[in-house]
C-alpha cells in the first residue's frame, strides 16, 4: 500500500502472503486483558506487529506484553488505560505513539459487563439509569474517546491506518429470549440487557461515520461483529444458543482473531465502513 490508500500494483511473487504481514506497524488493543483482547493482542504479534495492550491493570497488561515479546518476538508494551476517561486515553494513546514509533492500528475492543452482574443483568422494566451511564461510558464514550485520540494521531502522521471496533450480534438483531431459560453466567442468570444491545448498535454507526471521514486519509474503519463465544456459559445456554447457529455451535475466541488480522492488514485495503460477521451464520437467519 502507499499513502492514501493508493494501491501498488507491482505485486511479486509472494506479495499475497505478504498482504498480511504487519512487520514495522504498531498496533493497540483496548481491552487487551480480555478473552478477546488477549487473543487479539497474540495474533497481532503473530503477524509481525508491535503490540500495546491497554487495560485497566497496567501491571497485568505489562506482564501480557512481555509473554507476547517472549512468544513472537516484535516488541510489545502494556498501558494502563480507562478508556472512559478522556485524560487516561489521552496519556495512553502519546505513551504508545512515542515509545513504538507512532500508531498504525487501533482495536478498539473494550467493553464493559459491569462490576455488578445482577444488575447488568436486570430487567429492562426497573433497568436503573445509573447502571446504563455506567456500561455506556465504556461501550460507547469510551469507543468514541480511543478512536478520537488515535484518529488524531494517525491524521497527524499522515501515513493512513486501520480501526477495527468492535460491536456484537446482538448490536444488529435482537435476542431470543427463550434461549436463557435456565442459562446462567459465572453464577448468575443471564440474558441481553438493552443497554448492551443498543451500545452495540452504536459502533456500526460510529463506524461509518468515521469511515466516511477519514477516507480521504487512508485511515479505513471497520466493525467486527462475533456472535456468542464460549467463555463460562452453562452447558443448557451453550446448547440452545448452537441450536439457532447455522454452524450449530458457539465460536471459540481464536476464530475471531483471523477477521481481525485482515481487517488490520493490506489483505483489506480496498475495505472500509463494513461490517464483518464472525457468528457461524446466526444473522442469515
Amino acid at each position: 500500500m502507499t499513502r492514501h490508500g493508493e494501491y501498488n500494483n507491482e505485486l511479486g511473487q509472494d506479495s499475497f502472503s505478504k498482504l498480511f504481514d504487519l512487520s514495522g506497524k504498531t498496533a493497540i488493543v483496548t481491552g487487551g486483558l480480555g478473552i478477546l483482547g488477549r487473543r487479539f493482542g497474540a495474533a497481532l504479534a503473530a503477524h509481525g506487529a508491535q503490540v500495546a495492550i491497554a487495560d485497566l491493570d497496567e501491571d497485568e497488561a505489562d506482564g501480557f506484553a512481555r509473554e507476547l515479546e517472549q512468544n513472537y518476538g516484535p516488541v510489545c508494551i502494556g498501558v494502563g488505560c480507562d478508556v472512559s476517561d478522556p485524560d487516561s486515553v489521552a496519556r495512553m494513546t502519546d505513551k504508545v505513539a512515542e515509545e513504538l514509533g507512532g500508531i498504525d492500528i487501533l482495536l478498539n475492543n473494550a467493553a464493559s459487563k459491569s462490576d455488578d452482574l445482577e444488575q447488568f443483568f436486570s430487567p429492562f422494566e426497573t433497568y436503573s439509569l445509573a447502571q446504563w451511564k455506567k456500561v455506556m461510558s465504556v461501550n460507547v464514550d469510551g469507543m468514541f474517546l480511543a478512536a478520537q485520540a488515535v484518529g488524531n494521531r494517525m491524521l497527524k502522521q499522515n501515513r493512513g491506518g486501520s480501526m477495527i471496533q468492535m460491536s456484537s450480534i446482538y448490536g444488529l438483531l435482537g435476542p431470543d429470549e427463550r434461549i436463557y431459560e435456565g442459562s446462567r453466567y459465572l453464577g448468575t442468570a443471564i440474558n441481553t440487557p438493552a443497554v448492551y444491545s443498543a451500545s452495540k448498535a452504536a459502533v456500526v454507526g460510529l463506524t461509518n461515520h468515521l469511515a466516511a471521514r477519514w477516507a480521504p486519509f487512508g485511515i479505513r474503519v471497520n466493525t467486527l461483529t462475533p456472535g456468542g463465544v464460549e467463555s463460562g456459559q452453562n452447558s443448557q445456554f451453550v446448547e440452545r444458543y448452537s441450536a439457532r447457529v447455522p454452524l450449530g455451535r458457539m465460536g471459540q475466541p481464536d476464530e475471531l482473531a483471523g477477521a481481525a488480522i485482515y481487517l488490520a492488514s493490506d489483505a483489506s485495503s480496498y475495505v472500509t465502513g463494513h461490517n464483518l460477521y464472525v457468528d457461524g451464520g446466526l444473522h442469515a437467519w
